[in-house]
């Protein structure tokens, strides 16, 4: 095992985004003992977060790491220097490539075909520089058709997992989502090209990875593409609890299993489990 990637929210981070809270909300060391079975046995651990990349530079930097992967896979940071995965979409003259995004009219286009059941992630949504970070919960479908429709299929809105579920409020987010439907789950919206798995299978390929060295692990969808790229996958046990849904893409899937536990203890138990068997 040479390499471990993996996701921030709902995954080594407990809830509230914190390393040393466990799934029951109390202290815990899980997440900092997965890191350090992976010191001990000389594995990399690279993050593959959707957060934007001053976040996940501040993560990396707190656990040592010198190459993570930023906005749901559109930006790979490898020992420093940044390489944009956007299918040749970059910061120009004509903005960044938030700012070329909403000049198309792709964010006001999916804002107006979803009202009530879409909305900006705030505060999280601000100073991104590719994705548009919605919540809610529509048909993904439905939101890839619209989007061709207007000769915008250049793009395309991801799912990376639920926020909330009904009845829980959004702290801070002055959102009544929650009012509305049952999950509430984040979108990004992002540059066709991009995504969390070829993220991973680029830095795999600077590095001189072989799939069966690495493994992944997260919560939601777009971390699961991974499999594809990875020997296996874990997905922590929260995933299921807040999203029964995910039992029918993992069914008969190869290469993904279900840790027994969630949150950072689910990492570790990734981690060992591994370690252990390799």
């Amino acid at each position: 095992m040479r390499c471990l990637y993996v996701d921030l929210d709902g995954t080594l981070l407990g809830p509230g985004g914190s390393l040393l809270r466990s799934g029951d909300g109390r202290f815990g060391l899980d997440a900092v003992r997965a890191l350090q079975a992976c010191a001990r046995a000389d594995v990399e651990v690279v993050i593959y977060s959707g957060r934007r990349q001053e976040s996940v530079f501040d993560v990396a930097r707190i656990i040592g790491q010198t190459s993570y992967i930023f906005e749901l896979g559109c930006g790979l940071v490898l020992d420093g220097e940044l390489e944009w995965l956007t299918g040749g979409i970059e910061p120009s003259e004509a903005g960044t490539i938030y700012e070329q995004i909403t000049a198309s009219g792709a964010p006001e286009l999916l804002l107006e075909a979803f009202a009530g059941q879409l909305e900006y992630h705030t505060p999280w949504s601000i100073r991104r520089e590719v994705s548009h970070l919605f919540r809610g919960q529509i048909d993904l479908g439905e939101a890839a058709e619209l989007l061709r429709g207007h000769g915008l299929n250049w793009l395309r809105l991801v799912e990376n997992g639920i926020i909330a579920a009904h009845g829980v409020s959004l702290v801070g987010s002055g959102s009544g989502l929650t009012d509305r439907v049952d999950r509430v789950y984040a979108y990004h919206l992002i540059p066709a090209a991009s995504s969390k798995a070829g993220a991973v299978a680029r830095h795999m390929q600077n590095r001189g990875y072989g799939s069966q060295e690495c493994i992944a692990a997260g919560d939601s969808r777009e971390d699961l593409e991974a499999a594809d790229v990875v020997g296996s996958f874990w997905l922590v046990a929260n995933a299921l609890e807040r999203d029964p849904t995910l039992a029918d893409d993992i069914a008969g899937r190869p290469g993904v299993r279900v840790a027994s536990a969630g949150y950072g203890a689910g990492v570790y138990e990734a981690v060992v489990s591994t370690l252990a068997e390799r």
